[in-house]
């Protein structure tokens, strides 16, 4: 069976496959993530989690504030080369470290999956002006500039590693990937080489998922409970699967959670390259 073939930098993966583009005033092109209709039951308070804790019902989980989450690609100055709709998807180094620089002196304060499952299952306390910062794709900028910048403020994040990558050119390696994981922060799943959930078939579910969360276990010597769609895409054939998996939460790109399974379809919207620390201030505010 044929799959992708990763592309150099996440920003062409992500151009070529026709992932969501942003507008520069930071409204999200939702597609099929938005619109996918479920056809699954909704989740009951009687279900539990692969840790036996207690699923609560959907109704409950969606009556809790949303908590802001952040999506970051690529995090290098422009190039000539690169497109304006791919400049929404690498953020400057000057730009991101003024955004983190703002959300700093602005009180945020950073919470990783678990204590996001944690809240929004059990309505667990959060910190004030809580927000989750999540990196996908694995470029090597997000060990190099984005950890050491989270670093300065206290910040951890969540880095969904797409193993196929890892050791190549402008990827991280397996041994940075270990680091972050050992300095607090989250590794979750991203697939073996970012092929769309909504094909899979078959072996596909083995290669996408089973193997590639195998490794990143491997890797950190620790179980990975939280997934990220590639291209923020999924179906509600996809949630069942991931849930007996050993999933918790799944994170997509996008402006409606399924009301069914908002667990699995946790909304992100993604830090655009052109937004000044101002803009992402105000779209945290319009779109949480």
């Amino acid at each position: 069976m044929k799959h992708y073939i990763l592309s150099i930098t996440a920003a062409a993966l992500l151009l070529s496959a026709g992932c969501q583009s942003k507008s520069k005033t930071g409204t999200t092109d939702a597609t099929a993530d938005t619109t996918a209709k479920s056809s699954a039951p909704a989740s009951t308070a009687k279900a539990v989690d692969i840790s036996g804790v207690k699923v609560a019902d959907a109704k409950t989980i969606l009556a809790r504030k949303q908590v802001p989450v952040l999506c970051y690609h690529q995090i290098r100055d422009w190039k000539p080369t690169d497109s304006k709709t791919a400049k929404d998807y690498i953020v400057p180094i000057a730009v991101f470290k003024a955004q983190m620089k703002m959300l700093a002196d602005s009180g945020y304060h950073t919470i990783l999956a678990d204590q996001l499952y944690d809240y929004l299952n059990n309505g667990t306390a959060l910190p004030s002006k809580p927000i989750v910062l999540t990196f996908d794709d694995t470029d090597v900028d997000q060990y190099t500039i984005a950890e050491p910048t989270l670093t300065k403020y206290g910040y951890k994040g969540i880095y969904f590693v797409m193993t196929v990558s890892l050791g190549r050119p402008h990827y991280m390696s397996r041994a940075q990937v270990k680091d972050l994981s050992d300095k607090g922060n989250d590794i979750g799943s991203h697939t073996w080489d970012h092929h769309n959930v909504k094909k899979y078939q078959g072996k596909d579910w083995e290669i996408q998922i089973d193997k590639p969360t195998k490794t990143l276990q491997e890797i950190t010597g620790k179980n990975i409970h939280h997934f990220a769609y590639p291209f923020g895409l999924w179906n509600p054939e996809a949630i069942p699967e991931l849930r007996k998996r050993g999933f918790k939460s799944a994170f997509i790109l996008g402006t409606k959670r399924d009301e069914h399974d908002p667990l699995f379809t946790i909304r992100r919207i993604i830090a655009s390259g052109y937004w000044t620390p101002k803009t992402l201030s105000n779209s945290i505010k319009n779109s949480f």
